[in-house]
């Protein structure tokens, strides 16, 4: 339990039998918690009082009157959830059951620093509420992803190197200033990891999802939670040294990066210097959209690059799925392709056995969806909704 939660009471810990969003019956409660029915009673009051849980349907009778039913209350709190990159940010407004109520795609320049690009996002925070017909009153919390480094437990993001004026920014007490409410903060691949796990893979326990943009990063789900690390840095693959010989120089300082050598941005410079312009990502994805032989075949080599990084990933780490995306995968299938052939040829058959490489399935709406999972899964623990019970 850290320093910001309370004591979980007897009534938070039966609202976490709850959250599965199924009704149950008093009856149903008493026998699930061995609690006395006068007991879940006064605990179900209490709950239905906060707004966390509503009357459902009847349940079926077996003589005489049906039995009332209750259930989760997704309609009772809103959040707002910010996936905000180098130059444009996501944002929605979601229900306490993750499902988007509003959203909107917003440019943006994340060097014009933290003041103008938070404020921004908080102004279009509360015109997304206003059409939600909700308001600040109504928010459990904000959530917020971030492209760089991140301390987890502070909000300040640490030497993020795409974000001049951010270094130790206090992001969390900045918008809590501007919209009062409690907010949380992690790195975007962290997010995205969350909210494409959340939808489509919560029947593994173990998954990493891979970023491959105009830098590289990874998120890590350990049984079914966030794997941040002691520091909030696990999965920075980015800056982990490739396996063969390079001399190529990273920002970072040290050379034969990951990232260096196989991101969008190293890619669109590989082929400038081949004689095929490039910039960016998207002018990658362009080139081999329209049948590029070079860039399909740096596209590939980049996939062997990070597939021979996340070989030694998947053997440490044993995840049962390895999700790809980030906008160098919308290339099509030679990025994953090459992860593929390298992680099968360079891992351990009995960690591979049953690991599935897929495309990221969730699309730009993961990072959203993480962020507000990321809220919602810290605000309606039980240790955490004690404070909703008594407002």
């Amino acid at each position: 339990m850290t320093r910001h939660e309370l004591a979980p009471t007897g009534t938070a810990t039966l609202f976490q039998f709850l959250r599965d969003g199924r009704p149950r019956t008093r009856a149903e409660l008493a026998a699930e918690t061995g609690l006395a029915r006068s007991t879940v009673a006064e605990r179900i009051d209490t709950l239905l009082s906060s707004g966390l849980l509503k009357f459902s349907d009847k349940a079926n009778s077996t003589g005489g009157r049906p039995p009332t039913t209750v259930a989760f209350n997704p309609a009772a709190r809103v959040v707002l959830a910010a996936d905000i990159g180098a130059t444009h940010a996501k944002l929605a407004v979601t229900d306490l059951a993750g499902d988007v109520l509003v959203e909107e795609d917003k440019v943006l320049n994340i060097a014009d620093g933290p003041e103008v690009v938070l404020r921004e996002v908080c102004d279009r925070g509360r015109a997304l509420l206003t059409q939600a017909e909700r308001d600040e009153t109504d928010l459990l919390g904000v959530g917020i992803g971030l492209p760089g480094p991140v301390e987890h437990l502070s909000g300040k993001p640490t030497n993020p190197p795409i974000m001049p004026g951010w270094d130790g920014f206090d992001v969390p007490a900045f918008v809590r200033g501007e919209l009062g409410a409690a907010t949380l903060v992690d790195n975007d691949v962290n997010i995205m990891a969350l909210g494409e796990y959340r939808a489509h893979w919560t029947k593994y326990e173990h998954m990493i999802l891979v970023k491959v943009a105009t830098g590289i990063g990874s998120g890590l789900i350990s049984y079914g939670r966030l794997h941040r690390g002691s520091q909030g840095a696990a999965g920075d693959m980015g800056h982990v040294r490739v396996p063969h010989d390079t001399d190529i120089l990273c920002h970072c300082g040290n050379v034969g990066c990951l990232e260096a050598v196989a991101s969008g941005a190293a890619i669109a410079a590989k082929l400038t210097e081949a004689g095929v312009p490039a910039t960016n990502s998207a002018d990658v994805v362009t080139l081999a959209r329209n049948g590029s032989v070079t860039a399909l075949q740096h596209i590939r080599q980049a996939g062997r690059d990070i597939g021979e990084v996340l070989a030694t990933a998947v053997s440490l780490f044993n995840p049962s799925v390895l999700a790809v995306g980030g906008a160098l995968s919308l290339a099509g299938e030679h990025l994953i392709a090459g992860v593929r052939e390298a992680v099968y040829q360079r891992s351990l058959p009995l960690a591979t056995q049953n690991l599935r490489i897929v495309p990221l399935r969730s699309g730009d709406e993961a990072g959203v969806s993480g962020a507000a999972f990321m809220v919602i899964d810290h605000a309606l623990a039980a240790g955490q909704v004690e404070s909703l019970l008594t407002q």
